[in-house]
């Protein structure tokens, strides 16, 4: 059959954690044929969702890695990424989207719209991805899928209109109306696979005709045609389509579908939603950078036959090596091609091509455009663009949050110390929120991510998958210096060593910086440095930022201006330039008033309303600001801003507060001061830790 890209969609399920993501997935790959059973998530048979292939996966019951596979419905290929709904394993959700053309946005019919819910939708928007909503779990006692479609206009923005409505709630859930074809379908066999459709209960007639009404009003607002035909009241089920599928590409509204996919019903309605509404890679606009043209921007063709361009979105290291998965945006890729690595600048041949399946894999001889394939051995880093040898384009990469909280680990042995460096490369690469380096100072091997999670997660894989065994210390926050006040600075460096010396001067001042990490300003006039230096001086600001002096953590938020200097004509240089630059920083930081600042994570608290006190009272504790608090009777959703430094080990808190009965998520919100007994602790710890240092 030949390929027809118009049939091809690349989506995603994204959702907070515990939604119901990966039993979706699983139930998509057994209505769509690609599995014969189907496994639970923690299922007692041992196997575990198909989705879901790392032991620790398994054991955990929550996704780690997103997973690909692909599927075809009704004559359409679809790829499918499994998303983290984990806040810790957010870079996932990033790479994953960069490279989708849509996605299936999971809600619990009961929890609603969540803090990673939010999230999610945040990264939907900032990658321009339409999505479908899917409300979960309406088997569930509490479910409400009515509140869930108020919640995503209020609460997300978005313009929301059920395509599906729910026969019957909680116990007595039995399947959904199809709001297009006004009918009710039922999910009969045992797994739901056959579709008995029926006409629509007496009871539920009425409401039926609401949301019918409601839809047709939505989605005539896309169509001139369909508003003409809503009006003269010949409404043909194309024309709905076509509107609805046009409001959703340019990202104007949201088909809402429900179901329970635990129970096996409304999953087959929403792969048709897939196919019916979301967009083919020919109808996403996407553009590259050409380098050998100032970065000019170029407009990418869907097409088979135009030039290579591919993006490498993830890295995984197999037993066969380097494993890079890979979205084509323009042009196909065969097995031995030459593409070129724009961002190394190095060609390569394509030698081993496969489709995946979660863990598992085919070989396949080419990819067409559009498509989402692996490639096996190149020697790459998540974020390289590969292109035809005649092209030099460079795709934008995804957006990488900054890590917040981070280890020392050490070694138990000789054996280990190797491996953990092998594990640590292997590691970084694959995740760009995972970070390493050794202190200088302590020279301890210290780790950083996003969470307690992320480095226990990595720390445990350490063990099992490179027989490394480690020590891990107490969590340190990711403090950060900043200025409270303007100061000046006039600094020379000299210095005379035989032949050639070293001079530079500069003079300016520092000011705290309102919403950017650093800015460089540049006011000289009448050549007092030479412009070949200005870079220098802008290179060593940045450095001298790099380890504040109070608790030896980075600084943020200064702006650095230079207003004069004085070079000389033999002995000023780069170098000089540079430790001049620092030398200033260092004179007009203790002047600034310099404080500490510390991470501030949002925290959500879902728990039964009767432990709601214990959690007021835990989170005020730990120098918490409750936000908002809403509940509906059953439920209570705690919002708070806490440092994070309050956080470590509030899972084992919370569990013993409230019998086990509640869950919480955090991701970060913000930096800002400490109180001044914590940063006069903070100081003296480290005053004391350079002390021993020095001996």
């Amino acid at each position: 059959m030949a390929f027809d890209i118009h049939t091809m969609r690349n989506i995603g399920i994204s959702a907070h954690i515990d939604s119901g993501k990966t039993t979706l997935s699983e139930r998509i790959l057994f209505y769509c044929r690609k599995i014969h059973a189907i496994h639970e998530v923690r299922g007692k048979d041992g196997a575990g969702a198909t989705m879901d292939s790392m032991d620790l996966e398994r054991e955990r019951g929550i996704t780690i890695q997103s997973a690909a596979t692909n599927v075809q419905w009704k004559h359409h290929f679809i790829n499918l990424i499994d998303t983290p709904g984990h806040v810790d394993f957010t870079i996932e959700v990033e790479r994953s989207l960069r490279v989708l053309d849509g996605a299936i946005l999971v809600l619990c019919s009961v929890a609603g719209v969540q803090s990673q819910s939010i999230t999610v939708d945040r990264q939907l928007k900032r990658y321009h991805v339409p999505r479908l909503a899917f409300v979960n779990k309406c088997d569930r006692t509490g479910a409400n899928p009515f509140k869930v479609k108020t919640q995503l206009a209020e609460k997300l923005g978005l313009n929301p209109a059920f395509v599906t409505i729910p026969i019957g709630l909680e116990d007595k859930f039995e399947g959904v109306i199809d709001l297009i074809d006004m009918r009710a379908v039922y999910f009969d066999g045992p797994n739901g696979e056959e579709l008995r459709y029926a006409e629509i209960p007496a009871h539920l007639r009425k409401d039926a005709d609401r949301y019918r009404e409601e839809l047709l009003e939505a989605a005539s607002m896309f169509s001139d045609e369909l508003a003409e035909a809503y009006l003269e009241g010949e409404v043909t089920k194309d024309l709905l389509l076509a509107a609805i599928r046009k409001g959703t590409v340019e990202e104007k509204f949201v088909p809402v579908f429900v179901g329970s996919a635990y129970k096996n019903k409304g999953v087959q309605l929403l792969l048709d939603g897939v196919v019916n509404f979301l967009p083919d890679p020919s109808e996403r606009r996407n553009v590259a950078l050409d380098l050998s043209n100032n970065e000019a921007e170029v407009e990418l063709i869907a097409e088979d036959k135009a030039p290579t361009v591919a993006l490498a979105f993830k890295l995984e290291d197999g037993q066969y090596g380097q494993l890079t998965y890979v979205r084509i945006y323009q042009g196909m890729i065969r097995k031995g091609d030459e593409l070129y690595n724009t961002r190394a600048r190095k060609r390569f041949k394509v030698g081993r091509l496969v489709r995946m399946h979660a863990a598992s894999m085919e070989d396949i001889q080419e990819g067409n455009c559009g498509d989402i394939v692996a490639l096996f051995g190149i020697e790459c880093a998540s974020g390289d663009t590969f292109c035809a040898p005649e092209l030099n384009y460079a795709m934008t990469s995804m957006f990488v949050p900054e890590p917040v909280i981070s280890l020392a680990i050490t070694p138990k042995d000789n054996k280990s110390s190797d491996q953990m460096s092998k594990a640590l490369n292997r590691f970084t690469k694959e995740d760009p929120t995972f970070r390493t380096f050794v202190d200088p100072e302590s020279n301890q091997t210290i780790i950083q991510g996003m969470g307690e999670l992320h480095l226990e997660v990595y720390i445990e894989r350490m063990r099992r998958e490179y027989k490394c065994e480690v020590t891990a210390g107490m969590p340190q926050v990711a403090y950060r210096e900043t200025i409270t006040q303007r100061a000046e600075f006039n600094y020379t460096h000299k210095k005379q060593t035989g032949g050639s010396g070293q001079y530079g001067r500069v003079a300016g001042y520092i000011e705290p910086l309102k919403d950017e990490a650093y800015e460089f300003v540049d006011q000289i006039k009448g050549g007092a440095i030479p412009n070949e230096f200005i870079p220098s001086c802008d290179k060593g600001f940045r450095t001298a930022m790099e380890k504040g002096t109070l608790i030896g953590f980075p600084v943020t938020n200064v702006r650095c201006v230079i207003n004069d200097g004085q070079s000389h004509p033999v002995d000023s240089s780069d170098i000089a330039f540079q430790l001049a630059a620092i030398g200033a920083f260092r004179e007009a930081y203790e002047k600034a008033k310099p404080t500490i600042l510390e991470p501030i994570m949002k925290v959500v608290v879902e728990t039964p309303t009767e432990f709601q006190g214990n959690v007021f009272a835990s989170l005020n504790q730990r120098r918490g600001i409750i936000v908002a608090n809403t509940e509906d009777g059953i439920f209570s959703r705690v919002e708070a801003e806490v440092p994070l430094s309050e956080m470590f080990g509030y899972s084992t808190v919370l569990r013993s507060l409230t019998q086990g009965k509640a869950e919480f998520s955090m991701e970060f919100e913000k930096y800002a001061r400490v109180p001044a007994s914590l940063a006069e602790q903070l100081r003296k710890d480290y005053l004391e830790k350079r002390k021993k240092e020095q001996k």
